[in-house]
């Protein structure tokens, strides 16, 4: 029986040039960033949860794992590999994690498939055409969590809500603080395509939503974390120094 779920989708490709390590290696309050945006995704009810490498090979327990080899060149063709890889990416109701070592390449992406971890927890609301599934099922991601490993202070209840208003009907979700829209961003299935063709560069899905404003929903998390980056030294030293989302694991501008 297939379903619907919500995939998460970690960037952590970049080589950080101006910090002088790789994000995604990067330790704070005893986790690296990459497992911290892996713990966030997967508290926040998103499964399975696909991480993105480049500079760095990445592993992390509970997540999968898809090489960039395009990296360098920005933001756009990691988003474009996750989604390709998602698009064919079936989570499984079993513990074992696999690793996608997948390309930019669409047909290497649709033939690699793998066993994730077990599905969202919580009970299917049978009234509306977003629903989770229910344990046991095999699904297909309907929709995908896109976050930064980056912006450690995002709390697990911004993307409990973002998913919460795509099973309410809204088919792209962007987290906002104090109204203005910032990361992460859920995207249903729908506008993947749409997505891929002008993820590029930087830009990542910046370019979409822009040209889609009707489409975006934004749902307001200024209480549940802080969207701060972290790009240099100093911003790793003031991120440390803020207060945490009280109970959770875990920047500036959209995706």
């Amino acid at each position: 029986m297939s379903g619907m779920a919500v995939a998460g989708i970690l960037l952590a490709a970049g080589g950080g040039s101006r910090l002088g390590q790789p994000k995604a290696l990067v330790e704070f309050d005893g986790q690296t960033l990459a497992e911290r945006g892996v713990a966030t995704l997967r508290a926040g009810g998103a499964d399975p949860v696909l991480v993105v490498s480049g500079a760095v090979p990445v592993s992390v327990p509970g997540a999968q794992t898809v090489h960039n080899p395009d990296w360098e060149t920005g933001m756009g063709s990691s988003l474009a590999v996750a989604l390709r890889a998602v698009d064919s990416l079936e989570a499984a109701a079993s513990p074992d994690i696999a690793c996608l070592e997948t390309t930019a390449s669409p047909e290497t992406a649709a033939s690699a498939r793998t066993t994730g971890s077990p599905g969202t927890s919580g009970s299917p609301d049978a009234a509306s055409p977003n629903a989770a599934p229910s344990s046991g099922t095999t699904v297909l991601a309907a929709a995908a969590v896109i976050a930064l490993a980056d912006q450690p202070l995002v709390g697990a209840e911004a993307v409990r809500r973002l998913i919460a208003a795509w099973r309410d009907g809204a088919s792209v979700a962007v987290a906002a603080y104090d109204g203005k829209p910032r990361n992460p961003v859920l995207i249903a299935r729908e506008h993947w395509p749409a997505v891929l063709a002008t993820a590029t560069g930087d830009r990542g899905a910046r370019a979409f939503l822009r040209a889609h404003p009707d489409l975006v929903t934004l749902v307001e998390c200024g209480d549940t974390g802080r969207p701060d980056d972290i790009d240099t030294a100093e911003d790793l030293a003031r991120i440390t120094r803020l207060e945490r989302p009280a109970g959770e694991p875990g920047g500036p501008g959209v995706l």
